[in-house]
């Protein structure tokens, strides 16, 4: 198994410099997906080969439940530096889980509870998914229904009084295209992501931003301006502020980069394609990401077979 086990840690650092052009250089709809893919993948990979740490790690401590067999020299020379490797996955794997379920708590909750504060006349004023609530405070954002279904795009009645009729449908489009494209999903699963691997948090900021991107694009085009896009995401973002808690739900005007969706809205549309690469560098750095997914997850399941075909050698029968 060697140095192998170690290389998906670190890995993820190849991936950095894709997520900074990805959202420059490629139409949002592509970095979105192309950026979760790629930070799952890692993520996966590196948290596989903590386990496999853990296991060794956890075979050395006395009156541990694992077989003898686990702790004989023979399988802790597998892993290098084992004495202090395993043990500091032990903790690690349980600081990761306790972020992961910590992130997935919270994104449950926040959901459940921003569905119980709609109140029941909050559909009128509006039709289908709209949601219109009586608020002075100025926020628009899409709640996910279950299962993909019953989706609502909640609306403040001091947001839609800050708009004209024209931003009005922007912003709605907007945050219809969030429902649409299941945008919830791509964030959840980089934040996940970079939980359970800090060098992946540059990749959760830049699908945040991609997926906010490519809800503008959407708005552009059902409304037939982007110029009307990039004034109503500007106004809103002067007045908007969020309720308590729905930080984790796709919003028209969220807390970032504003004044970079509204440059982009203002230039041509970007391509959908992604070849060839619209930017030399950006083609460089998809080489280097392409090239340590691949190398962290042929490095995890080298390692995972080895370490497995091992314990079963040293397991008495």
């Amino acid at each position: 198994m060697g140095v192998f086990v170690y290389l998906p840690l670190v890995l993820p650092l190849t991936a950095l410099p894709m997520a900074r052009l990805a959202e420059q250089h490629l139409h949002p709809r592509s970095a979105t997906r192309l950026l979760a893919a790629v930070g799952s993948t890692l993520a996966l990979c590196s948290t596989l080969c903590l386990a496999l740490l853990m296991v060794v790690g956890t075979a050395q401590l006395p009156g541990n439940p694992l077989p003898d067999g686990w702790s004989d020299p023979e399988v802790r020379a597998t892993v290098p530096y084992d004495e202090k490797a395993g043990p500091v996955a032990i903790g690690v794997l349980g600081a990761v889980l306790a972020a992961c379920g910590s992130t997935l708590l919270r994104h449950t909750r926040t959901r459940a509870h921003a569905a119980r504060a709609l109140p029941p006349s909050a559909g009128r004023g509006g039709r289908g998914d709209l949601a219109v609530v009586p608020s002075s405070d100025p926020y628009a954002y899409a709640l996910p229904g279950r299962r993909g279904r019953d989706g609502r795009v909640v609306v403040s009645t001091a947001m839609l009084e800050c708009l004209d009729a024209g931003e009005r449908r922007a912003l709605v489009a907007h945050e219809r295209a969030h429902l649409a494209g299941r945008h919830h999903r791509y964030l959840l699963v980089t934040q996940l992501a970079a939980r359970a691997n800090p060098f992946l948090l540059p990749l959760r900021t830049a699908v945040a931003y991609s997926t906010e991107r490519w809800a503008d694009e959407e708005a552009a085009c059902a409304v037939g301006s982007r110029r009307a896009v990039a004034t109503a995401v500007g106004r809103a973002a002067l007045f908007s502020h969020r309720p308590a808690g729905a930080a984790v739900l796709p919003s028209f005007a969220t807390a970032g980069p504003v004044p970079r969706r509204v440059a982009a809205l203002l230039d041509p549309e970007p391509s959908g394609g992604l070849w060839p690469p619209a930017n030399p560098h950006l083609a460089l750095a998809a080489v280097i990401a392409t090239v340590g997914t691949a190398a962290s997850a042929l490095s995890s399941l080298n390692a995972t077979v080895t370490l497995v075909s091992i314990l079963h050698a040293a397991t008495p029968l």
